[in-house]
C-alpha cells in the first residue's frame, strides 16, 4: 500500500450488474469508490457479478460469494461494500460466507454522515436515520441476540422468556421516539429563527445541488466579496473540500457586497442519486430552508459529464420535498475545468449561468441574474418614515431604488421601489 493509503481501511467493492446500462453501472462503481474515500476506506479489490436479478439469498449468488471470500482474505480487507441496497437476509447470509462486515450503499452513506455531522441537529438526524436503517437488520447481526431473558420463579411459572433481540428492538424504537421529540423541539427553534430572518426583509437564496458540486465554495466566494471585513468573513466561512458530503449542516449567511443588494444565502446538504429514503425523511426539517427561499440556485459541476443527471436528481429530490413554484437559477460551476475551458458566455435574462467559484469567473453575471429575479417581485412604496426609524430608512436606501425623498415634520417622506420582502415588511409596519 502506498504512503497516501496507509491510513485508509482496505475494503473490497462488489458490484452487481442486472441490466444493459453499462454506463450507469460504471458510473455507480466510480461514485461508490469516491464514497469509500470520503469514509477513509480504500478499494483494495473489486469484484463484479452479472445476473438478471439479485440473488435472494446472497445478492450475488453462492458461487460468486465464495469467490468474494477468497478475495477478501487475499486483500486483507476489513469490510465489503456493495453497490446496491441489500435486504437484511441478503446482508446476513453474505456476511456468514465471507466472515467480515458487509455494508451496502445506504450503510456507507450513513457512516459518512455520522462522521461529518457537526451540529446537534445533524447528529440527531443521522442517529435517527441510522437506527431506522438498523431496526430490521438486528437478526443475526450479533450472536447474543438469540439469548432469552426468562422470568424468575419455579419451573412451573417460567415462560419462554423474552429474546434479547426483542429487547434491543424495543430500546431502539424508544430511542427513535426520543429523537423525534428532540428534533421537533429543534425544528420549533429553527422556525423562530426563520421568522426572525423573514422580519428582516432580506431576500433569501438557497443553494442546492448534487454533492461536491461546489455549493460551499460558492458561499465562501460570496462571503469573500462581502463588506463585512476579512476577519469576520474568516469566522463565517463554511468548510469546503473536494469530496462527497464534505458538509452536512445547513448554514445561513448574510451576503452584503458593496454596490449590490444584500441577501441571505443558505447552504444545504448535497443530494446524491438513489439517496436513502430515511435520510430524506431525517433531513426534511433541515431542507425546509429551501421551501422558504425566494430564489433557488441549483449548483452543478459543469466539468462532470454526468451533470445533466445530477440536475435531474436534484429536481426530483426537490419535488419529493414539495418545493415548487420558487424561481430557479441553474448555476454551472467549475466552468474553468470544462473541456475547452472558458468558452461559454453568459447571456442576460437566461435561467442559467456558468461560473467558477474557485477563480471568480461569472460571479458578477450570477449576481446580475439574482438582481433581476429580486427586481421581478419589487413593489413601489410611498410612506413617511418617522425620524426614530432610521434603520428602515437605511434599508430602503441600501436595498431599494429611491425615486423621491423629502423631509417633513412627521418624518422622512420617501417613494422607492423595494424588493418584495422589504416591501412586505414596510406594509406591515406603516400601511
Amino acid at each position: 500500500m502506498t504512503e497516501e493509503r496507509k491510513d485508509l481501511i482496505p475494503v473490497v467493492i462488489v458490484g452487481l450488474r442486472t441490466d444493459e446500462d453499462e454506463e450507469g453501472f460504471d458510473r455507480g462503481m466510480k461514485e461508490l469508490k469516491s464514497l469509500c474515500e470520503a469514509c477513509d476506506l480504500f478499494a483494495e479489490g473489486v469484484i463484479t457479478q452479472t445476473l438478471p436479478h439479485p440473488d435472494n439469498a446472497t445478492w450475488i449468488g453462492s458461487g460468486k460469494a465464495e469467490e468474494l471470500k477468497y478475495l477478501v482474505k487475499a486483500a486483507e480487507a476489513e469490510h465489503v461494500v456493495c453497490l446496491g441496497n441489500l435486504s437484511p437476509a441478503q446482508m446476513k447470509n453474505l456476511q456468514k460466507v465471507i466472515d467480515v462486515p458487509v455494508w451496502d450503499r445506504t450503510n456507507l452513506i450513513l457512516e459518512i454522515f455520522s462522521r461529518r455531522a457537526r451540529t446537534k441537529e445533524a447528529r440527531l438526524q443521522v442517529e435517527s436515520a441510522y437506527l431506522q436503517y438498523m431496526l430490521p437488520r438486528l437478526t443475526g447481526m450479533w450472536k447474543h441476540l438469540g439469548r432469552q431473558s426468562g422470568g424468575g420463579g419455579s419451573r412451573a411459572n417460567k415462560g419462554i422468556g423474552e429474546k434479547q433481540i426483542e429487547l434491543d428492538r424495543r430500546q431502539i424504537s424508544h430511542r427513535i421516539t426520543e429523537l423525534k421529540k428532540e428534533l421537533k423541539q429543534i425544528d420549533r427553534t429553527r422556525d423562530v429563527q426563520r421568522k426572525g430572518r423573514t422580519r428582516d426583509g432580506y431576500p433569501h437564496v438557497a443553494l442546492v445541488g448534487y454533492t461536491n458540486a461546489g455549493k460551499s465554495s460558492l458561499m465562501n466566494r460570496l462571503l469573500d466579496l462581502s463588506e463585512t471585513g476579512t476577519e469576520k468573513n474568516t469566522e463565517k466561512r463554511v468548510f469546503e473540500k473536494d469530496m462527497l458530503f464534505a458538509t452536512l449542516d445547513t448554514s445561513v449567511r448574510k451576503i452584503a457586497i458593496p454596490g449590490r443588494k444584500p441577501f441571505l444565502l443558505s447552504d444545504t446538504v448535497g443530494f446524491i442519486e438513489n439517496i436513502p429514503h430515511d435520510l430524506i425523511k431525517a433531513f426534511r426539517s433541515t431542507l425546509a430552508e429551501v421551501k422558504y427561499a425566494d430564489v433557488i440556485l441549483i449548483v452543478m459541476d459543469s466539468s462532470d459529464p454526468h451533470h445533466p443527471l445530477h440536475r435531474k436528481v436534484t429536481e426530483d429530490t426537490l419535488r419529493d420535498l414539495d418545493v415548487e413554484g420558487i424561481p430557479r437559477l441553474y448555476v454551472y460551476n467549475k466552468a474553468d475545468l470544462r473541456d475547452g475551458g472558458l468558452t461559454v458566455l453568459n447571456r442576460p435574462g437566461s435561467d442559467h449561468c456558468y461560473i467558477s467559484a474557485r477563480t471568480g469567473y461569472g460571479i458578477d453575471d450570477l449576481l446580475d441574474s439574482l438582481k433581476d429575479i429580486f427586481g421581478a417581485g419589487s413593489r413601489m412604496v410611498d410612506i413617511c418614515v418617522p425620524y426614530t426609524d432610521g434603520d428602515i430608512l437605511s434599508r430602503i436606501h441600501s436595498e431599494g431604488e429611491v425615486e423621491e425623498e423629502s423631509y417633513e415634520a412627521e418624518g422622512t417622506h420617501i417613494r422607492a421601489v423595494c424588493p418584495a420582502p422589504l416591501a412586505e415588511l414596510i406594509s406591515g409596519k406603516y400601511l
